[in-house]
């Protein structure tokens, strides 16, 4: 029998993860416990389908895992992201008849761990170009030059990857491709000492000569934007998986804004702040803030399991929620923080925790003008030169 969403994270889990959310913030240290615990209930092999061993669940029940697992511990959610935003891709190509990445399906299944090496400091370009030099050998394979930010689950992948730009033939194309971690040719920088979302060890891959095996090399893509299956893939599962991620952030705000309220009793009235008009405002405000980021989330995901047809505006409505995902838990989460008072500005209490890890929604792509220039241009057509 399939597990449900209850059974997969129940509430002792979810106790747990919470509770060594706060030391692996302190202590700038991996989820090793969480992944630990995730792996074991399945959690990794969500999207995997039934026949290679995992739950078969679609991306829309991945979402309303990630805001769960979100509102327990933001960076381990943010980093299984990664893994998940892998096997998705490669359910979303082979759920549209495309099984290059079938075989990402499989390992998973047996208990891979896929990392996202894509990330370069300076590239602007995202998916459409490159800085890591991709030199294509004889055997079919490809090796990799470059360096890599952001690569979540570093302490923890077993396939990374990657892709980089192989300008040797007629015209440059990009190389996409998976490196095992056994395979010599990379380090990683343990760099990551950042602001908020510490337990997710999101440190700087170097590729240093690292080699691709032939049968890992599953893409190559002209330079510059196009319509490939793989860019789609890739867009719709990082943005709406990480949408769900600080969705589940705003919605723990909004649950510690109501606790705190009624947990806060003013010296003037004898009666608690959830009684006060001010306060009653802003926790109305926020509550009402999410309720409109929860469908919006929940249907875009559904549209891209049933493959929805969006056309043009594909794109722009990802990158649209994205935006307001995260904006709107930035400013959810500020509002619990002017509602329960200032004990909250002292480290070590979960809202200042939830106050520094919202913060990261503002680096994740699609960043906000970037996002508004490609709703700006799916309606109303490029600039004019």
């Amino acid at each position: 029998m399939a597990k449900t969403l209850d059974e997969l994270l129940p509430d002792d889990l979810l106790d747990r993860i919470r509770g060594r959310a706060g030391r692996y913030d302190e202590t700038n240290s991996f989820f090793h416990e969480d992944l630990d615990e995730l792996a074991t209930a399945g959690y990794l092999k969500m999207l995997v389908p039934a026949a290679d061993g995992g739950l078969g669940w679609s991306l829309q029940q991945a979402a309303r895992a990630q805001v769960r697992l979100a509102g327990a511990a933001p960076a381990t959610a943010l980093a299984v992201n990664m893994h998940l935003v892998w096997t998705g891709v490669a359910r979303v190509l082979q759920a549209r008849g495309d099984d290059s990445m079938s075989y990402v399906l499989e390992e998973a299944g047996r208990g891979e761990i896929f990392g996202f090496g894509v990330s370069e400091a300076g590239n602007d370009q995202v998916l459409f170009d490159s800085r890591t030099v991709a030199q294509p050998l004889a055997d079919g394979s490809y090796s990799f030059t470059g360096a890599k930010v952001f690569t979540s689950l570093s302490p923890a992948w077993t396939r990374l990857g990657v892709f980089g730009r192989d300008d040797t033939g007629l015209e440059p194309q990009l190389v996409w491709a998976f490196i095992d971690r056994q395979a010599p040719g990379y380090s990683i920088k343990e760099d990551w000492n950042t602001l908020g979302m510490r337990a997710s060890q999101s440190n700087t891959t170097l590729l240093e000569g690292v080699v691709a095996r032939p049968e890992r090399v599953f893409r190559k893509l002209p330079v510059g934007p196009n319509p490939d299956a793989l860019v789609f893939g890739i867009f719709a599962c990082f943005e709406i998986l990480l949408s769900a991620v600080y969705t589940g952030i705003g919605r723990r705000a909004v649950e510690l804004a109501v606790a705190n309220s009624h947990r806060r009793q003013s010296h003037k009235t004898g009666r608690s702040y959830a009684q006060d008009p001010d306060i009653r405002r802003r926790v109305a405000e926020a509550a009402m803030a999410m309720d409109g980021v929860y469908p919006q989330l929940d249907g875009l995901a559904a549209d891209v399991d049933h493959d929805a047809d969006h056309g043009s505006l594909w794109f722009a409505k990802l990158a649209g929620l994205k935006v307001r995902a995260t904006e709107t838990a930035k400013h959810v989460v500020e509002l619990a923080v002017r509602v329960s008072g200032g004990g909250g500005y002292f480290r070590g209490s979960e809202l200042e925790r939830l106050y520094r890890d919202v913060l990261a929604g503002l680096y994740h792509p699609s960043d906000d003008e970037s996002a508004h220039n490609t709703v700006a241009n799916a309606w109303l057509g490029p600039l004019e030169d």
